[in-house]
């Protein structure tokens, strides 16, 4: 059986990035993982205190579980490193983490964040998931494929850092309304339009990148590595 993994910072980054696409990778039999690395609420306040933040954490649990039901996620893993603070985590343990759950699933698709993303944690999702993914002798991971996702990969300047340069389309014509449901999962997390996380947004962007590609939608990722 076909297995994927997606790696995504905050509860919400896996159904913005690539909703769609975890949708159609379960309409065709693959099993797909999701591990999200931060636990996306206690930068809201100055100082971290996950005990002020206990009903909103459980309540993104909640959404982030209903969202993979909604898509046929096989399993969703959420882990509790600091919200927009995992710049002041040492990488090994992101990277050993991401390890632990490859172990567990054994991905021969690999799916996560674009480096040149506004929010830290996106970064270092990132460059953790590359690290954990390096091509060694008898490893599962034969693709690695880097998502967008709305109110961060484009709100980074392109003179800032390398912009986001798709060369891969999936076409998510047949999925894209589960992929909005999802997104009405994460009620709270989500923003009235014209903002960039809002559900017409994003059904505006995959209807873009899917003429873009000559498709009525799709979802645009960059390819990290592909083994044929």
């Amino acid at each position: 059986m076909k297995t994927a993994l997606v790696l995504a910072a905050h509860p919400d980054d896996e159904v913005l990035g690539c909703g769609g696409t975890i949708a159609r990778m379960a309409d065709q039999g693959w099993q797909v993982h999701i591990l999200i690395l931060a636990e996306g609420a206690t930068s809201r306040s100055v100082a971290r205190d996950r005990s002020a933040r206990t009903e909103e954490l459980s309540a993104l649990e909640t959404s982030a579980r209903r969202a993979a039901s909604i898509l046929g996620a096989a399993s969703v893993q959420l882990e509790a490193f600091a919200d927009n603070r995992m710049d002041g985590v040492e990488l090994l343990d992101v990277v050993k983490r991401i390890e632990d759950e490859m172990a567990r699933v054994q991905p021969s698709r690999v799916l996560t964040h674009h480096l040149g993303d506004v929010n830290v944690d996106h970064g270092i999702v990132h460059q953790a998931a590359v690290a954990a993914c390096r091509p060694l002798p008898g490893s599962c991971v034969r693709e690695l494929l880097f998502f967008e996702v709305a109110s961060s990969t484009e709100w980074r300047p392109a003179s800032s850092m390398a912009p986001f340069r798709p060369n891969l389309f999936v076409d998510i014509g047949s999925t894209l309304q589960r992929k909005l449901d999802a997104l009405q999962a994460y009620a709270s997390e989500m923003r009235p339009f014209p903002h960039a996380r809002s559900v017409q947004a994003l059904e505006h962007l995959a209807r873009w990148r899917g003429a873009t590609a000559g498709c009525e939608a799709a979802e645009a990722f960059e390819i990290g590595r592909r083994i044929e």
